[in-house]
């Protein structure tokens, strides 16, 4: 009798560790859309200022460089671990048959919600570029899967992360030497403009199945080391940029309350990653970070100028660094803002659920 229940707590054991360690993910896949900052390799094959395929970039990501705008894993890595993915959500540039039933990144440096946005620095995919490309996906899941039904059914479970917007303003809006959007836009019609263009694109992934939709809200862009660097004293922060993203990721909210009174089978929620960046720089310690003003690479004043330089060595101790470069976060920065995305540390971190509640619907 005695063997028996020290067998069966053993088989019980099993269990419980199979689950949560080696179980099932929490969703069948994980769709991805958005800028650099999740970028992990879609512009490689691009022609393009926006590429990050060489090092250091990627020094402390098991496969070296690929494409990765940081020196390890994006945020969107770290939430595929805490959705139980065996594996990080491939580019959409290197996917093939079977491996789309899991998911597709396919975020691109430089893009924005408008067309126009980043082409100062060559090829770059747009939104509505991505959700094209979600739509063929979409026909190869068909066909995996058997018919139409089949598919709707597996993709209804899946979470669609999308986060654009950054470089609509950092390219684009407040760079008027490229661009005339700020003589053409007060900043009020500008982010009235680009979340009327990201309705559309999300209406245009609802029609093609998506249904749990985690929106991310726009960083605080005039807090990164290129703004930084503008500034006398080169740790104040550029509050007109800041204060359009805040507008931004009001409208953002906003949008997310009316999508889910219009479409009652889907459910939409946004991430206050500005909320949770400001947190980091305002209580860098307790996080274990040092540096909050500078990259851990780059060039000129607070590493601010440009991304990287190839081959250029970076600083030692990145985890006391939030920044990666002049404008990415590094590996320990996109952790936790990835926890919090995942389960809010905070009311203010994920409206109305956090990404692991979404999960659960």
């Amino acid at each position: 009798m005695e063997g028996y229940s020290m067998k069966c707590c053993v088989v019980f054991v099993g269990l419980v560790l199979g689950l949560t360690v080696n179980g099932d993910p929490q969703v069948p896949c994980y769709f991805i859309f958005g800028d650099s900052l999740v970028d992990n390799g879609n512009n490689n094959g691009l022609s393009s200022l926006a590429r990050s395929d060489y090092f250091p970039y990627g020094i402390d990501f098991p496969g070296g460089p690929t494409g990765r705008f940081s020196n390890g894993k994006t945020t969107v890595d770290v939430i595929a671990e805490l959705l139980g993915f065996n594996d990080y959500i491939p580019p959409y540039g290197g996917v093939n048959g079977q491996e789309i039933l899991t998911g597709v990144n396919y975020a691109s440096a430089a893009a924005g919600i408008r067309e126009e946005t980043g082409q100062q620095l060559g090829q770059r995919i747009a939104f509505s570029g991505q959700v094209q490309n979600y739509k063929n996906t979409v026909s190869q899941v068909v066909n995996l899967l058997g018919d139409e039904n089949s598919a709707a059914d597996y993709l209804k479970k899946c979470i669609y992360s999308i986060g654009l917007g950054s470089n609509d303003y950092l390219n684009n809006y407040f760079m008027p030497t490229f661009y005339s959007s700020s003589r053409q836009f007060t900043p009020e019609q500008f982010s009235d403009d680009l979340i009327d263009r990201y309705g559309q694109q999300l209406n245009a992934l609802y029609n093609y199945g998506a249904r749990k939709f985690a929106l991310i809200g726009v960083g605080a862009i005039g807090c990164s080391p290129n703004k930084l660097a503008d500034s006398q004293d080169g740790k104040t922060c550029d509050e007109q940029i800041n204060s359009a993203n805040q507008m931004f990721n009001n409208k953002l909210k906003s949008l997310v309350d009316r999508l889910n009174n219009d479409l009652s089978d889907a459910k939409f929620i946004f991430i206050n990653a500005y909320g949770i960046f400001q947190d980091l720089i305002s209580n860098p310690s307790a996080y274990g970070f040092s540096v909050t003003n500078a990259g851990c690479c780059g060039v000129g004043r607070n590493n601010g100028q440009i991304t990287c330089l190839p081959g250029q060595s970076p600083c030692p101790n990145r985890k006391e660094y939030v920044f990666w470069d002049a404008f990415h976060p590094t590996e320990a920065a996109n952790a936790i803002i990835a926890q919090r995305s995942y389960k809010a540390r905070s009311a203010s971190d994920a409206y109305p659920i956090d990404i692991s509640r979404l999960a659960q619907l």
